[in-house]
């Protein structure tokens, strides 16, 4: 005769599932008996109050706020106060290749700068006002110009006691 094939491992591997569905069965069972049975609708039901937060008990009537669809923004609103022209310098231009950078006058940061993008031509250390742009790599600078030079009167000589006292003297007629 030939010896079984069960080993010690394999009933104890039955036994624990054996085990499990018990268990499981048993679960099921306590579910069952502990459950409040068929709720009804009404029970199933969440109400959203005038706070955004979800309850039991319906919304009062008179808490009830109109609002036109026209007054609803969507997304980030833009800022006014804002000034979309900004000054810099141009820190590097490559003008073979068409590109360069511009640092920001107010941020410091760096603004990449094609050629498609100038208004008037530029080169290395030209002061510029310019506008920005989100391009697939970041921000970019568009509508280049030069920023218009601003001339400073020249201050006068200061004045001395001495001339300041004295007369201007008068031509000598001559008849």
């Amino acid at each position: 005769m030939s010896k079984s094939q069960e080993t010690f491992s394999k009933k104890e591997k039955e036994k624990k599932r054996q085990k499990k569905r018990k268990e499981k069965e048993q679960k099921k069972e306590d579910r069952k008996a502990n459950s409040q049975g068929a709720r009804s609708f009404e029970d199933m039901l969440a109400y959203v109050d005038e706070n955004g937060r979800l309850t039991s008990t319906p919304p009062d009537p008179s808490k009830k706020r109109v609002i036109n669809a026209e007054d609803i923004e969507i997304g980030v609103a833009r800022r006014a106060d804002v000034d979309p022209i900004h000054q810099g310098n141009v820190t590097f231009f490559n003008t073979e290749k068409g590109y360069g950078f511009i640092k920001d006058k107010e941020s410091g940061e760096s603004i990449f700068v094609h050629i498609n993008g100038l208004i008037d031509s530029i080169k290395e250390n030209d002061k510029v006002t310019f506008e920005t742009e989100m391009g697939p790599k970041g921000t970019n600078a568009v509508r280049v110009r030069l920023a218009p030079k601003v001339e400073t009167p020249k201050p006068e000589a200061p004045k001395t006691e001495a001339s300041k006292t004295e007369a201007p003297k008068e031509a000598p007629k001559s008849e």
